[in-house]
């Protein structure tokens, strides 16, 4: 199992018409994988500029497929400012 990190910018002006299509392609991914969801933003703007971050905690490692699929079919991109970036974690195991 892995914890996934998705961030990326989004702009001022877009942030309104795209924060209900993120929430409605996290509460699908909720339902039909059964994985927990967060949606996060830093507290300030930089440059007319946001940045959010997807949560998901303790997804199997197919799940990164399953959620670019769902964000590339929800039509996210063109709501956003360059890339969206993923940075997977794992749990510490422990020492034998």
């Amino acid at each position: 199992m892995i914890d996934l990190y998705v961030y990326y910018k989004v702009r001022d002006e877009h942030a309104a018409h795209l924060e209900p299509l993120v929430r409605a392609t996290q509460a699908h991914l909720a339902r039909e994988a059964g994985v927990a969801v967060q949606l996060k933003r830093r507290p300030e703007g930089r440059d007319g500029l946001q940045t959010w971050m997807e949560v998901y905690p303790c997804v199997a490692d197919t799940f990164p497929a399953l959620l670019e699929t769902a964000a590339v079919d929800a039509g996210l991109a063109p709501l956003t400012e360059g890339p969206r970036r993923t940075e997977v974690f794992v749990e510490f195991t422990a020492c034998a």
